[in-house]
């Protein structure tokens, strides 16, 4: 998996120190706050047309297990514009990819491999203490990153998600869901809409509104009242809502490597 964060200026060691302390006491200060946004009601999703698949396109296609026929394996690129309510924080992500082939296996079963996730960091509204600008201005913004959890099944809708927490004054492993990622089973708003037969275009809404936000871990002095911020771990009262797109091309179909 390819997801790169361009590296940071980083402040010197002394100012870095005495920011890393304003931080904290700003964000002892602010407990409990939240951030406002609109609360998507599962089920209320609606199909729309996204548009279909850039950047990667097929380039991130799996290699195939030994045996199977390519003719009957399918690369599959999925496009998603997710919208979550997870602890207290309400917003929208930017746009995912993720790639995945499934096929039947020798023995007839279905079979699945997972290729990529990529997408790029959301600015968190409100910033480390839930009232600095949105802009991401340096020292108190927030951004976070979805990245592939290490579980996938799109045969049932199931998928794991890590969530990297992305700031100056936080260390690089500060992440949701380090030790055990937040489990996705999504559920279908309504059905699937063909936008397009050549290429294959299917768009979809789907929602879960039944996952466990943990917390977050690996964020240094900060991992306390980051966490009593972002209202986490949350057991309940979560929501991942979004419309999204996807397209096919069987293995025979695709140009040789």
């Amino acid at each position: 998996m390819s997801n790169t964060t361009a590296e940071r200026p980083r402040p010197s060691l002394p100012r870095r120190a005495a920011v890393t302390a304003a931080g904290a006491a700003a964000l002892v200060g602010l407990a409990g706050l939240t951030v406002p946004g609109p609360a998507y009601a599962a089920g209320t999703a609606t199909t729309a047309a996204v548009a279909q698949p850039a950047g990667p396109g097929f380039g991130d296609c799996p290699a195939l297990p030994a045996g199977v026929d390519p003719a009957r394996w399918r690369c599959e690129v999925h496009t998603a514009a997710p919208r979550f309510t997870m602890g207290e924080v309400t917003m929208a992500l930017a746009p995912i990819t993720m790639t995945h082939a499934e096929g039947p296996l020798p023995d007839g079963t279905d079979g699945q491999v997972w290729g990529a996730l990529r997408s790029t960091p959301t600015a968190v509204p409100g910033g480390l203490t839930g009232t600095a600008p949105d802009s991401g201005a340096r020292p108190l913004g927030l951004a976070i990153r979805p990245e592939y959890g290490g579980r996938s099944d799109f045969y049932t809708g199931q998928f794991s998600l890590r969530f990297r927490l992305l700031s100056p004054l936080l260390p690089h492993g500060c992440v949701i869901g380090a030790d055990a990622p937040v489990d996705f089973r999504l559920k279908r708003s309504g059905p699937s809409q063909w936008l397009s037969t050549n290429p294959p275009l299917i768009a979809f809404s789907a929602y879960d509104d039944t996952f466990t936000a943990p917390a977050a871990d690996h964020c240094g002095p900060l991992t306390a009242p980051l966490n009593h911020r972002l209202g986490l771990p949350a057991p309940s009262g979560n929501l991942l809502s979004y419309d999204a797109t996807y397209t096919f091309r069987t293995y025979d179909q695709l140009p040789p490597r």
